[in-house]
């Protein structure tokens, strides 16, 4: 009978075989690359839509000041706060966000490689790629917004509610649902992406292996990034704000291979699935 440590040591083996994949070595550091690319076009989009709802972008500004080199931050804040808004600035914005389509664009030639398809036409994939990177960016925010930045924008809006016991019963309905509606989000979107990612048609379940994966990996990935920001990026004098960005590089690289050794593994599984038959 197989028990579930069995299964674990099978598991853990096909991991370390997939992290030999050459694709390994390649995809992880360009999808970093490109999702770099899509930062302020990013920034701009949750301006926009702050704006349209009238919300308070203070906690982002905050974020983006303290954790990113100084001319960087004075940059993006320029644009969220509409001051150097232009025509240029836009044009900018819409090639940042093509150019970040090139992230998605190598996931589908990297899943095709995997699975063993052939690529479709180049328009097929280019318009693909551009519905992914609009998947992506959610994503991206969500992460942002809950586990990577939420306790500090929950305690910025908790500042300016006079009433203590409102506050606490946010914080505390916060600390509740962070963790559990993080999960569900993460994996239903990275599911989405796995499924759509490959020129071929991808069953949903087939993708649940590499998702549960990707979602707890990206979730310890983040909590680590979230703690380093909350506790020791104030306190780094010898490298400043430089050292911040090294580790949101950092962060968005570990995310970037998590994502593809979890396509690697659905890819894998499926190949069983077929051998077995």
């Amino acid at each position: 009978m197989t028990t579930w440590k069995d299964k674990l040591n099978r598991f853990t083996k096909k991991v370390f075989q997939m992290i030999k994949k050459p694709e390994m070595r390649i995809l992880p550091g360009q999808l970093a690359f490109f999702l770099l690319l899509s930062i302020i076009p990013l920034f701009a989009i949750i301006a926009v839509v702050a704006s349209q709802f009238s919300l308070s972008i203070e906690s982002l500004i905050q974020a983006i000041d303290e954790n990113l080199p100084q001319e960087v931050a004075d940059f993006i804040i320029e644009i969220i706060d509409g001051k150097n808004l232009n025509i240029n600035v836009v044009i900018f914005c819409v090639s940042g966000f093509i150019l970040a389509s090139n992230g998605p664009h190598s996931m589908i030639i990297a899943s095709n490689l995997l699975y063993k398809v052939k690529d479709k036409d180049f328009l097929t994939r280019r318009i693909k790629s551009i519905f992914m990177t609009i998947i992506l960016i959610m994503l991206f925010i969500f992460m942002l917004a809950v586990p990577a930045f939420g306790d500090r924008i929950v305690a910025f809006i908790v500042d300016f509610i006079p009433n203590m016991q409102i506050g606490t019963a946010i914080q505390t309905g916060y600390s509740i649902l962070k963790y559990p509606t993080s999960l569900l989000i993460i994996y239903f979107l990275v599911k989405i992406l796995y499924t759509m990612a490959p020129d071929t048609t991808i069953k949903s379940r087939d993708t649940t292996t590499g998702a549960i994966f990707t979602t707890i990996g990206w979730i310890i990935a983040t909590e680590i990034f979230s703690f380093y920001v909350s506790y020791f990026a104030r306190y780094n004098l010898l490298y400043g704000s430089v050292a911040n960005l090294l580790v949101l590089f950092l962060w968005l690289y570990l995310l970037s291979y998590i994502f593809v050794l979890g396509m690697a593994l659905n890819a894998s599984s499926q190949e069983e699935f077929e051998k077995n038959k």
